[in-house]
């Protein structure tokens, strides 16, 4: 039969899986290594087991004791991984930026989380490396992994990561993309696959508010460049020991909003539900794209699953707080969001003093008109109140057919916000469209702003 032992003998063997919608810009091949395969959805089951195999190799982790570690939550997860499967306690401390589903996740695999301020700096006895050290040395028989700076994290890599993607390309592979932490990833994979050529380019992905870049660049530590940001799993505010600069040929910095929207667009776009970072490093390519040549042969890792944010970069409640889906916000989100969705007009034989009457009641300032159950013009609140001013004596039964103006223009329901802009002005206070049952529906700028 063939049969795993445990859990941990599924780690690594990832697939390669080959981008086209999203990768259609790209003037060459681009082949994603889809680390959620591994049994903690993550790829950093690889260098967690790695970090646990060596501690017991040479006494530092003993039977009964503890794990613990600094974590944003995918290395807490093969952590837990492995300490259920070998008998260890697992305590984890984490920042307040991660995801609750990361936390909650940890929690169910028995883990102790520990949540420490994002907004501190590493050497804060309140920070979560500081955490992380203290405890390890306060619990006795217990094992701080420090991913950061535990060399086995890359060794990892460059023992399994590095061999898979060079075989799986057929050592066709010319550029390696990925987001950049620990350091562990890029540094393994990089040192197998320059062995195996040189002439591979490894690119690392970097997000503002993170020192690599300038580093990377001149060598300088520069403090000015550390400030909040919440993309999760790339960038630090400390030079890691995992991450060896000499092998890295470049660092792209990508925005928290463009790495939100191009993870939504994996999922979208390629069917892949997949992290934060995993969006990042998607972005990066794509500002890179420049660079590359037909003949190419790119590979990006895609380092965990997008289910550990799915209140996050995969709600719109969360992108829209953050005005990350202002470009993504479509006609058809405004009509959603509306508290009244019907659709209200006049006929072109109403009075004005009833239609003032229906602006009131109905709390609205623009009308479509009607003749036949076809739209032929449209009303405003201001012309119907510049009428009534100007012809106090004969307002009650005029027809609003003398003060009609243009019918609001009609647009797809689809039309992004963005472009939406274009047609409401002040001449223009509203627009037509239709609903996904084919009703008509008024969008005005008010239902803009309600939404952004």
């Amino acid at each position: 039969m063939d049969v795993k032992q445990n859990i941990l003998e599924t780690i690594g063997n990832t697939p390669l899986i080959k981008l086209n919608r999203i990768a259609k810009s790209i003037p060459a091949t681009v082949l994603a290594k889809v680390e959620s395969f591994n049994p903690g959805h993550s790829i950093k089951d690889r260098m967690a087991l790695k970090m646990v195999e060596d501690a017991e190799a040479d006494g530092r982790l003993k039977p009964g004791g503890t794990i613990i570690e600094c974590t944003s939550g995918n290395t807490g997860m093969g952590l837990a991984l492995a300490g259920t499967v070998k008998g260890y306690k697992c305590i984890f401390t984490t920042t307040d930026k991660q995801s609750k589903e990361k936390i909650d996740i940890l929690k169910a695999m028995g883990a102790e989380v520990i949540v420490c301020p994002t907004n501190v700096t590493a050497e804060d006895p309140n920070s979560y490396y500081s955490v992380a050290e203290r405890l390890s040395k306060e619990i006795p028989n217990s094992f701080w992994c420090n991913q950061y700076d535990n060399k086995s994290n890359a060794i990892a890599h460059y023992e399994s990561t590095g061999p898979e993607i060079w075989k799986q390309t057929d050592g066709k592979i010319t550029h390696m993309i990925v987001g950049v932490g620990t350091g562990g990833t890029i540094s393994g994979t990089a040192k197998y696959l320059k062995e195996q050529n040189p002439d591979i380019k490894i690119w690392g992905v970097d997000s503002y508010g993170s020192v690599f870049k300038k580093y990377h660049e001149t060598g300088i530590f520069d403090e000015k460049e550390i400030y909040p940001y919440v993309t999760e799993g790339v960038g630090e505010d400390i030079l890691p020991e995992n991450v060896d600069f000499s092998i890295i040929d470049h660092f792209e910095k990508v925005t928290d909003k463009d790495g939100a929207i191009y993870a939504r667009k994996l999922a979208k776009e390629e069917g892949l539900l997949t992290g934060y970072s995993c969006g990042a490093a998607m972005a990066g390519l794509i500002q890179m794209k420049d660079r590359l040549k037909p003949e190419d042969i790119v590979v990006i890792i895609f380092h965990d699953h997008g289910s550990r944010y799915v209140g996050k970069v995969y709600s719109d409640d969360w992108m829209r707080e953050r005005g990350f889906l202002e470009d993504d916000l479509t006609v058809l989100d405004l009509i959603a969001s509306k508290d009244n969705k019907a659709f209200i007009s006049i006929d072109k034989e109403s009075k004005v003093r009833s239609v003032l009457d229906i602006m009131k009641k109905q709390n609205i300032s623009q009308l479509p008109v009607m003749e036949n159950d076809e739209i032929v013009g449209s009303i405003t609140e201001t012309s119907v109140l510049s009428y009534i001013l100007d012809n106090p004596l004969k307002n009650a039964e005029a027809s609003i057919d003398a003060i009609m103006g243009k019918q609001f223009p009609m647009v797809d329901n689809k039309l992004s916000v963005n472009d939406l802009r274009k047609y409401i002005t002040k001449e223009i206070p509203a627009v037509l469209t239709k609903d996904t049952s084919g009703d008509y529906q008024v969008i005005t700028q008010y239902d803009i702003i309600q939404n952004l």
